[in-house]
């Protein structure tokens, strides 16, 4: 009975790891995502920045302080976004091999109110047709 309890708990502990690794990739890609949009508005912003004429240097001047405030406050946000998204991510993984039952039966749950919901609207969306 002890050999079985072990190979549950490896097994357990394998399932626990394969999750804590697919939440940390989608992390990463998230926040690759969240890079990726504020380079792309700096880069607008440049943009903006070369093609505004002489006649607009005054308003163009003050708009560009301006965005580059917004740019950076985004990039601060974006910043602290990414450090508290990585820190909920340690803590998963800390509960996940601290409480490994108790994570398997929440993500049981989980799992099953996802599939109960779309069912639902799986049904719903077959009734409006």
């Amino acid at each position: 009975m002890n050999e079985t309890q072990n190979s549950y708990a490896a097994g357990t502990n394998a399932l626990l790891d394969s999750a804590a690794t697919t939440a940390g990739q989608a992390i990463r890609s998230s926040q690759r995502a969240a890079h990726q949009a504020v380079d792309r508005f700096a880069d607008g912003v440049d943009d903006v920045r070369v093609h505004t004429g002489a006649a607009l240097g005054g308003l163009a001047s003050g708009a560009e302080q301006l965005t580059r405030r917004g740019a950076t406050a985004l990039r601060e946000g974006s910043q602290r976004v990414r450090e508290q998204t990585l820190h909920a991510a340690d803590a998963t993984r800390g509960y996940i091999r601290d409480e490994p039952v108790k994570s398997v039966l929440i993500a049981a749950a989980a799992g099953a109110v996802l599939v109960g919901l779309l069912a639902l609207f799986g049904r719903s969306s077959v009734a409006r047709r």
